[in-house]
């Protein structure tokens, strides 16, 4: 039988951004009221202005989680040179809950790509306990492996991406 190829492998989410995800937890990503985030599907940068539902079903809420949004592909996916740009830190979500519950430690900002296909990626990290994280520096060049070794995040439990490009004035109609 053969085997389905992990699309975050596919996607080179793991590589570019994490070595690995257990894809352990459920994380559940929708923006505005029903657009459901898969692996690899595209959306527009008008259905992504507003900050999206992030679910955590199952678990329990002894169970705290981290949430980062980046996009690896800064200023553009053919070159990458400034790598990770930041777009939103939740931490302290608590199991079965959704990020709205839990700490925002980097306001949420709108996908604005600018050239070529972004991937937008959205990492699920299980705390090991309540703690309080500082917000980096700076939005630019961030990194994920760092960010979660500093804080003793481990792998990814959880892990989706998008595709996003910049919108042309006849697909905004």
């Amino acid at each position: 039988m053969a085997r389905i190829p992990d699309p975050l492998v596919v996607g080179r989410v793991v590589g570019d951004v994490v070595d690995y995800v257990s894809s352990s937890v459920k994380m559940v990503v929708t923006y505005n009221p029903n657009k459901q985030v898969y692996n690899g599907h595209e959306l527009y940068p008008s259905q992504v202005i507003f900050k999206p539902r992030v679910e955590v079903p199952g678990g329990d809420m002894r169970s705290f989680f981290t949430l980062i949004m980046t996009d690896p592909d800064v200023p553009g996916p053919s070159d990458p040179y400034l790598k990770e740009h930041l777009h939103w830190i939740v931490t302290d979500i608590p199991g079965t809950t959704d990020a709205s519950f839990g700490r925002e430690v980097v306001s949420y900002e709108t996908p604005k790509p600018i050239i070529g296909i972004h991937r937008f990626v959205f990492l699920l990290y299980k705390q090991k306990r309540r703690q309080t994280m500082n917000a980096p520096p700076s939005r630019d060049r961030f990194n994920t492996r760092k960010f979660a070794e500093e804080n003793e995040l481990g792998s990814p439990v959880a892990a989706v991406f998008f595709n996003c490009q910049r919108e042309t004035a006849a697909r905004r109609r």
